[in-house]
C-alpha cells in the first residue's frame, strides 16, 4: 500500500503531465504569448496544495515554470516545495524540448533533477545523482521521443481546442528524470465546468498512468493505482486548452484540484 503522499505525488503527477498534441495533419493554432495559471487542491475542505504554472511563446522558442507546494494535510506526511522549468523549440510538428529541470526545495538534498534532449533522446542530467535510476532503468530507446513534464502539458495546451480527436487521445511518453511511464488518454466529451477563473464547457480527459522503467522497488504503480484515473478538464481559452479542474481518487478520499487564476494573452499585460 503507497502512502498517502506517494498516491498524491502519483495523482499530481498524472493531471500535471496529461497531455497530447493535435493530430500531425492539424493545422497548428498560434499560443498566446503569455499564460498563467494558478491552481488550489483540497480533499474535501481539507487544503493539500498550491500549483501555478507560467508559459511564454515567442519567434519559435518556448519557456515554462511551475511550482507545486504541499500545504495543509500533505505537509503532514510529505513537505515539498517544487519549482521547474522547461525551454524548448517550436516545430512544425510540435514541441521540441531542450533542456528542462527542477529542484525540491524543501528537501535537504539540494539535488537539481535536469534532463537534456540529445537529438530526441531524453538524458538525465540530475546533480547529485541518484542512488538508483529504479529497477530496471529507462534505456535511451526508451527514453527516445519522450517529452518532460511541463512541455507534455504544454503541447496539450497548444493543440488544437475544437478537435476533439486531436485532444486526449491516444497515449503519451512521459521521462521525468527516472521515471519512464505512458499516460493512456481518453476523451470523454464536453461537461460544464465552473471554477474561480473560468466557467463554461471543457473537454473531459481522462488519463491513466502506465508504467515502463525507473521505478525503484516499492515505487512502482500497482494494478489497483493504474487502474484509477486522473480526470482533466480542458478548456478552450484564446485559442489554446487549458486544464482547470482535476479529480483523482487516492486511499484519503478525491483529490480536486482547480484553476483560482487565469490569464492567456499579450504578455506585455
Amino acid at each position: 500500500m503507497l502512502t498517502v503522499s506517494k498516491h498524491a505525488r502519483y495523482a499530481l503527477a498524472a493531471l500535471a503531465m496529461a497531455g497530447l498534441p493535435a493530430t500531425a495533419d492539424a493545422q497548428s493554432v498560434e499560443p498566446p504569448e503569455h499564460l498563467y495559471v494558478q491552481y488550489s487542491g483540497s480533499v474535501l475542505i481539507l487544503k493539500v496544495a498550491n500549483i501555478s504554472l507560467t508559459a511564454g511563446f515567442n519567434d519559435g522558442v518556448y519557456s515554462a515554470g511551475a511550482t507545486f507546494e504541499s500545504g495543509g494535510l500533505l505537509r503532514w506526511f510529505d513537505d515539498t516545495n517544487i519549482e521547474a522549468t522547461s525551454n524548448g523549440y517550436r516545430q512544425p510538428e510540435g514541441l521540441s524540448p531542450y533542456r528542462y529541470e527542477h529542484i525540491n526545495h524543501a528537501s535537504n538534498k539540494g539535488r537539481v533533477v535536469g534532463i537534456n534532449f540529445d537529438e530526441g533522446v531524453a538524458m538525465p542530467d540530475v546533480q547529485p545523482p541518484f542512488g538508483s535510476m529504479g529497477e530496471p532503468p529507462a534505456t535511451d530507446e526508451e527514453r527516445a521521443g519522450a517529452l518532460d513534464p511541463i512541455s507534455t502539458l504544454l503541447s496539450l495546451m497548444t493543440g488544437l481546442p475544437n478537435d476533439e480527436h486531436g485532444v486526449c487521445e491516444g497515449r503519451l511518453p512521459v521521462f521525468d528524470g527516472k521515471a519512464r511511464y505512458n499516460l493512456r488518454l481518453n476523451n470523454l466529451g464536453l461537461d460544464d465546468v465552473r471554477t474561480r477563473a473560468w466557467s463554461g464547457e471543457a473537454i473531459r480527459c481522462q488519463a491513466f498512468i502506465e508504467p515502463i522503467s525507473g521505478y525503484d522497488n516499492g515505487d512502482r504503480p500497482d494494478e489497483d493505482e493504474t487502474a484509477r484515473p486522473v480526470i482533466i478538464w480542458l478548456a478552450p481559452v484564446d485559442g489554446v486548452n487549458v486544464p482547470v479542474r482535476f479529480r483523482a481518487q487516492t486511499q484519503i478520499g478525491a483529490i480536486t484540484i482547480q484553476a483560482t487564476q487565469l490569464y492567456a494573452g499579450d504578455a506585455t499585460q
